[in-house]
């Protein structure tokens, strides 16, 4: 109990005497009223010092035995029997000579037909001593396995400690893939900018600046509240505006029950790009970009949808954003999460995720998305 803090510790002891006292006073209780069915008055006050003093005795002896036992576990059968075997008895012995001595001081002068200690001794030696050999043995097995309870307990606890952070390391990796992702199509449209349109390429690094801070911000969360996403992927749409000038039209069909709702952090991030690298761009005439959101019974719907050129006719082949971002769904929700491509009818594409709806714990933004 080394390991126990002082308050802890008083604890411990408060409530093993209370336990080893209520035993004793059981056991009491069960003698006298044995004697009153067998004919004979109860010697209540000698039955209640008897029992007291016998599992008060064992109520110190327990560290004593629990340490012995710590000192023989997983050494093998020859050690536990060399140890445990010599410490019974001589264990056992002990607590029974100590047990009878300090009864006869108590109640010695009330002994019938026994006129010395030795001659008591002898006779409750013969009665209690294997009880008491008993009763370490009884009191190994249970704080062996005690320990082993706790031992298990603890493993489990580290093992899943373990599981957690490697699930986030897991995770971290995937995120910190696709912010360099985004970083570098965002450096190559302002570096075609820089000549052609300089004062445009200063608004898009001031965008980006913005973009930076709220990465920074966030980069040891994996869930954040959706008006917070919202807010990043604004701002990144910011700067696509600049590479698309008056050809894009961009719509967010937000629900305000939704903005607390916890979503992975930049989720929304590679759902958008997608749509502009392999929809919108490609498209000569203006295009359009929704981003919705709304709750369905226990789940949040996010849905980011564009009219550009469709899904390919050779099958659809997953950007590294996408696949990412199926893998983050995966680790951090599993089978409660999906993630869905599909053509809409008339042009476009839809990519679809679903996740549990669960509040951040977070002031509630209630700003308006538009």
């Amino acid at each position: 109990m080394s390991d126990i803090n002082p308050p802890s510790r008083r604890k411990f002891w408060a409530l093993a005497f209370c336990f080893w006292t209520l035993l004793a006073l059981s056991y009491a209780l069960s003698a006298g009223l044995s004697e009153l069915s067998e004919g004979h008055p109860a010697t209540w006050t000698r039955m209640v010092i008897w029992n007291l003093t016998n599992f008060w005795l064992w109520m110190l002896l327990v560290p004593a035995i629990g340490r012995l036992g710590r000192l023989t576990a997983g050494r093998g059968w020859d050690r536990f029997c060399l140890v445990h075997i010599p410490a019974g008895l001589a264990i056992a012995l002990g607590q029974t000579l100590l047990r009878i001595s300090l009864f006869w001081e108590i109640c010695g002068s009330r002994q019938p037909a026994v006129h010395t200690l030795g001659q008591y001794m002898r006779g409750e030696l013969v009665d209690n001593l294997h009880l008491a050999v008993l009763t370490y043995w009884v009191i190994l097995v249970v704080m062996r396995g005690m320990e082993s309870t706790r031992r298990l307990r603890e493993e489990r606890l580290r093992r899943a400690e373990l599981e957690t952070q490697l699930a986030q390391s897991q995770l971290q990796a995937l995120r910190t893939q696709i912010q360099p992702h985004f970083l570098f199509n965002t450096l190559n449209a302002i570096s075609a900018l820089a000549l052609a349109d300089p004062m445009q390429a200063r608004k898009m690094i001031s965008s980006l600046s913005d973009l930076l801070r709220l990465t920074l911000e966030e980069h040891h969360l994996q869930l954040l509240p959706l008006s917070r996403e919202l807010e990043f992927v604004r701002h990144y749409l910011e700067i696509q505006r600049a590479r698309f000038r008056d050809r894009l039209d961009i719509r967010f069909e937000v629900a305000d029950e939704v903005l607390p709702a916890e979503v992975p952090c930049m989720i929304l991030q590679p759902l958008v790009e997608n749509a502009l690298q392999h929809g919108l761009l490609p498209k000569v005439s203006r295009g359009s970009l929704r981003i919705l959101a709304h709750r369905e019974g226990g789940q949040l719907r996010l849905s980011v949808e564009d009219d550009g050129l469709g899904l390919p006719s050779g099958g659809v082949v997953e950007s590294v954003g996408l696949s990412n971002t199926r893998a983050r769904l995966e680790k951090l929700f599993g089978a409660a999460a999906s993630l869905r491509m599909q053509a809409l009818d008339g042009g476009g594409t839809r990519v679809e995720l679903r996740v549990p709806f669960q509040a951040a714990v977070v002031e509630r933004v209630a700003e308006c998305v538009s």
